[in-house]
Protein backbone atom coordinates (compact mmCIF):
# COMPACT_ATOMS: atom_id res chain seq x y z
CA UNK A 1 0.00 0.00 0.00
CA UNK A 2 1.32 3.51 0.72
CA UNK A 3 5.08 4.04 0.94
CA UNK A 4 6.21 6.65 3.43
CA UNK A 5 9.05 9.15 3.11
CA UNK A 6 11.30 7.39 5.66
CA UNK A 7 10.93 4.09 3.79
CA UNK A 8 12.04 5.73 0.53
CA UNK A 9 15.08 7.28 2.17
CA UNK A 10 15.94 3.88 3.74
CA UNK A 11 15.66 2.19 0.33
CA UNK A 12 17.76 4.89 -1.31
CA UNK A 13 20.49 4.68 1.30
CA UNK A 14 20.81 0.92 0.89
CA UNK A 15 20.59 1.21 -2.92
CA UNK A 16 23.14 4.03 -3.20
CA UNK A 17 25.77 2.09 -1.25
CA UNK A 18 25.73 -0.61 -3.94
CA UNK A 19 25.47 1.64 -7.05
CA UNK A 20 26.15 5.31 -6.19
CA UNK A 21 25.98 6.51 -9.80
CA UNK A 22 22.31 5.52 -10.11
CA UNK A 23 21.14 7.05 -6.83
CA UNK A 24 18.14 9.39 -6.97
CA UNK A 25 16.89 11.88 -4.46
CA UNK A 26 13.33 11.87 -3.17
CA UNK A 27 12.03 14.23 -5.89
CA UNK A 28 13.05 11.71 -8.60
CA UNK A 29 15.69 13.86 -10.37
CA UNK A 30 19.10 12.37 -11.12
CA UNK A 31 21.83 13.24 -8.65
CA UNK A 32 24.27 14.16 -11.47
CA UNK A 33 22.38 17.30 -12.57
CA UNK A 34 20.02 18.44 -15.28
CA UNK A 35 19.79 16.68 -18.61
CA UNK A 36 21.95 18.34 -21.26
CA UNK A 37 24.28 19.99 -18.80
CA UNK A 38 27.27 18.42 -20.61
CA UNK A 39 29.68 18.37 -17.72
CA UNK A 40 28.59 21.68 -16.17
CA UNK A 41 27.09 21.98 -12.74
CA UNK A 42 23.32 22.11 -12.92
CA UNK A 43 22.15 25.57 -13.91
CA UNK A 44 25.66 27.03 -14.17
CA UNK A 45 26.52 29.68 -16.74
CA UNK A 46 27.18 28.35 -20.21
CA UNK A 47 30.74 28.70 -21.49
CA UNK A 48 31.22 30.71 -24.70
CA UNK A 49 31.73 28.31 -27.60
CA UNK A 50 34.94 28.62 -29.61
CA UNK A 51 34.82 27.57 -33.25
CA UNK A 52 37.41 25.27 -34.76
CA UNK A 53 38.35 28.05 -37.16
CA UNK A 54 39.28 30.30 -34.23
CA UNK A 55 41.18 27.47 -32.55
CA UNK A 56 43.17 26.91 -35.75
CA UNK A 57 43.66 30.65 -36.32
CA UNK A 58 41.87 30.58 -39.69
CA UNK A 59 39.31 32.75 -41.46
CA UNK A 60 37.87 29.94 -43.58
CA UNK A 61 35.06 27.86 -41.95
CA UNK A 62 36.44 24.55 -40.70
CA UNK A 63 33.02 23.20 -39.68
CA UNK A 64 31.42 23.95 -43.05
CA UNK A 65 34.33 22.41 -44.96
CA UNK A 66 34.06 19.30 -42.76
CA UNK A 67 30.35 19.11 -43.50
CA UNK A 68 31.01 19.39 -47.24
CA UNK A 69 33.63 16.63 -47.03
CA UNK A 70 31.15 14.32 -45.29
CA UNK A 71 28.21 15.23 -47.53
CA UNK A 72 30.25 14.92 -50.71
CA UNK A 73 30.97 11.23 -50.07
CA UNK A 74 34.66 11.61 -50.89
CA UNK A 75 35.45 8.91 -48.32
CA UNK A 76 33.38 6.81 -45.92
CA UNK A 77 35.02 8.52 -42.94
CA UNK A 78 36.60 11.95 -42.48
CA UNK A 79 39.27 12.56 -39.83
CA UNK A 80 39.15 15.52 -37.46
CA UNK A 81 42.28 17.11 -38.90
CA UNK A 82 41.23 16.89 -42.55
CA UNK A 83 38.84 19.88 -42.65
CA UNK A 84 41.32 22.01 -40.68
CA UNK A 85 44.13 21.22 -43.12
CA UNK A 86 41.93 21.77 -46.17
CA UNK A 87 40.67 25.09 -44.79
CA UNK A 88 44.27 26.21 -44.18
CA UNK A 89 45.33 25.28 -47.74
CA UNK A 90 42.31 27.03 -49.30
CA UNK A 91 42.89 30.13 -47.18
CA UNK A 92 46.55 30.27 -48.22
CA UNK A 93 45.68 29.95 -51.93
CA UNK A 94 43.00 32.63 -51.66
CA UNK A 95 45.37 35.01 -49.85
CA UNK A 96 48.11 34.43 -52.44
CA UNK A 97 45.73 35.00 -55.35
CA UNK A 98 44.23 38.13 -53.78
CA UNK A 99 47.66 39.61 -53.09
CA UNK A 100 48.84 39.10 -56.68
CA UNK A 101 45.53 40.35 -58.11
CA UNK A 102 45.71 43.40 -55.85
CA UNK A 103 49.20 44.14 -57.17
CA UNK A 104 47.91 43.79 -60.75
CA UNK A 105 45.05 46.20 -59.97
CA UNK A 106 47.50 48.68 -58.44
CA UNK A 107 49.73 48.44 -61.54
CA UNK A 108 46.70 49.39 -63.66
CA UNK A 109 45.89 52.27 -61.26
CA UNK A 110 42.63 50.67 -60.11
CA UNK A 111 41.34 50.21 -56.57
CA UNK A 112 38.98 47.32 -57.37
CA UNK A 113 40.00 43.82 -58.42
CA UNK A 114 38.26 42.66 -61.60
CA UNK A 115 38.50 39.29 -63.41
CA UNK A 116 41.19 40.72 -65.70
CA UNK A 117 43.43 41.31 -62.66
CA UNK A 118 42.84 37.74 -61.48
CA UNK A 119 43.85 36.39 -64.89
CA UNK A 120 46.99 38.55 -65.00
CA UNK A 121 47.90 37.41 -61.48
CA UNK A 122 47.45 33.70 -62.27
CA UNK A 123 49.13 33.66 -65.69
CA UNK A 124 52.14 35.77 -64.65
CA UNK A 125 52.89 33.59 -61.60
CA UNK A 126 54.70 30.36 -62.47
CA UNK A 127 53.28 28.14 -59.70
CA UNK A 128 49.69 29.43 -59.84
CA UNK A 129 49.84 29.22 -63.63
CA UNK A 130 50.81 25.56 -63.42
CA UNK A 131 48.08 24.84 -60.83
CA UNK A 132 45.36 26.60 -62.83
CA UNK A 133 46.64 25.69 -66.30
CA UNK A 134 43.33 24.26 -67.54
CA UNK A 135 41.15 26.93 -65.92
CA UNK A 136 39.31 29.58 -67.92
CA UNK A 137 38.58 32.82 -66.07
CA UNK A 138 35.42 34.46 -67.41
CA UNK A 139 35.94 38.04 -68.65
CA UNK A 140 39.66 37.66 -68.05
CA UNK A 141 40.84 38.32 -71.59
CA UNK A 142 44.22 37.10 -72.81
CA UNK A 143 47.85 37.65 -71.85
CA UNK A 144 49.45 40.18 -74.17
CA UNK A 145 52.19 38.39 -76.12
CA UNK A 146 53.46 38.83 -79.66
CA UNK A 147 55.46 36.03 -81.23
CA UNK A 148 58.97 37.36 -82.04
CA UNK A 149 58.71 35.96 -85.60
CA UNK A 150 55.90 38.40 -86.30
CA UNK A 151 57.85 41.46 -85.14
CA UNK A 152 59.63 43.63 -87.76
CA UNK A 153 63.37 43.19 -88.20
CA UNK A 154 65.65 45.29 -85.99
CA UNK A 155 66.78 48.68 -87.39
CA UNK A 156 70.40 48.16 -86.22
CA UNK A 157 71.08 45.90 -89.23
CA UNK A 158 69.68 48.46 -91.69
CA UNK A 159 71.89 51.34 -90.47
CA UNK A 160 75.00 49.92 -92.24
CA UNK A 161 73.22 49.45 -95.57
CA UNK A 162 71.76 52.11 -97.82
CA UNK A 163 68.01 52.11 -98.01
CA UNK A 164 66.82 50.70 -101.30
CA UNK A 165 64.94 53.15 -103.40
CA UNK A 166 62.23 51.82 -105.66
CA UNK A 167 63.94 51.82 -109.12
CA UNK A 168 62.50 50.51 -112.29
CA UNK A 169 63.27 46.89 -112.74
CA UNK A 170 65.92 46.15 -115.37
CA UNK A 171 64.62 44.79 -118.61
CA UNK A 172 64.89 41.10 -119.10
CA UNK A 173 67.94 39.96 -121.15
CA UNK A 174 65.76 38.88 -124.07
CA UNK A 175 64.14 42.29 -124.38
CA UNK A 176 67.50 44.06 -123.99
CA UNK A 177 69.03 42.12 -126.95
CA UNK A 178 66.07 42.79 -129.24
CA UNK A 179 66.17 46.51 -128.73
Amino acid sequence: PAIHHHQISLLLSSFSSKAPSLAMDVSGAAAKGKKGAAGRKAGGPRKKSVTRSVKAGLQFPVGRIGRYLKKGRYAPRVGTGAPVYLAAVLEYLAAELLELAGNAAKDNKKSRIIPRHLLLAVRNDEELGKLLAGVTIAHGGVIPKINPVLLPKKTAEKEGKEPKSPKKAAKSPKKATKA
